[in-house]
């Protein structure tokens, strides 16, 4: 599978909810087969993305290892529709 056309459910938005749910996504795919997991963060979720990955490798499996971590800027619209630039990371955990 070519790395642009990834499918989708090998990826874990972190957004608002607490860390442990994003845990439990990350945790199940792992379960399911996935031999990948990608967690995708940006703004003010990105340390929480870093939680959730070492939670994940340290407590739940340890045979996890981070295989690349990506980061970057998205440009978006405010409320205001005035350009803003927010922060973005991409954390792969692989199964080893």
């Amino acid at each position: 599978m070519m790395a642009g056309n990834r499918a989708a459910q090998d990826v874990v938005f972190v957004g608002k909810k607490p860390a442990m749910s994003y845990v439990l996504a990350v945790v199940t795919q792992f379960t399911e087969g996935q031999r990948t997991v990608t967690l995708k963060a940006r703004g003010m979720t990105i340390s929480k993305a870093v939680d959730v990955a070492e939670v994940v490798r340290n407590k739940f499996i340890q045979d996890a290892k981070v295989s690349g971590i990506s980061i970057g800027t998205e440009e978006l619209a405010d409320k205001n529709n005035e350009k803003v630039h927010v922060s973005t990371i991409e954390i792969t955990l692989m199964k080893v």
